[in-house]
């Protein structure tokens, strides 16, 4: 079995294991390993511009706004902006600050007949660090040392 079958097998087992309707949940590390391995795949970013400004951007990254800043409103236009931006054959791995919008998002291509959607969990900030209050100190893209820059 090659890396590229490992590490999607991972992701499904771990979708499977919850029931997502998406075909495969990954960890970030795992997604940067197949965006270098299968030169098709795509990171679609849904964070709101106003995050890609603040906190840094994913390089070779797709946005997508699945809410915008101020608000939070929802993107209507989501799955129409989603399908004119990607090869639907491609492998779509969906991220945000924390995995939570991505994991709705990534519910939503699949909604829209885009059949290898992927969640990349813990996301680019990843959890909640309850004792210090802040993010990107137990998980998440950033923590794990994976390529991002900011302006």
């Amino acid at each position: 079995m090659g890396r590229i079958t490992e590490l999607l097998n991972t992701a499904h087992a771990r979708s499977q294991a919850q029931n997502w309707p998406y075909i495969g949940a990954l960890l970030p590390h795992e997604a940067h390993e197949l965006l270098q391995l299968a030169p098709g795949a795509r990171l679609i970013d849904v964070r709101s511009r106003a995050e890609l400004e603040l906190t840094g951007t994913l390089p070779g990254a797709v946005h997508v706004e699945w809410q915008s800043w101020p608000g939070w409103m929802l993107n209507p236009h989501f799955s129409v902006q989603l399908a004119q931006a990607v090869d639907p054959e491609s492998l779509l791995f969906f991220i945000c600050r924390s995995g939570h919008r991505s994991h709705r998002a990534a519910i939503a291509g699949t909604e829209a007949g885009l059949r290898q959607c992927y969640n990349v969990q813990e996301g680019f900030e990843g959890d909640l660090d309850k004792n210090t209050g802040h993010r990107s100190a137990l998980n998440g893209w950033k923590q794990r040392g994976l390529p991002w820059t900011q302006s």
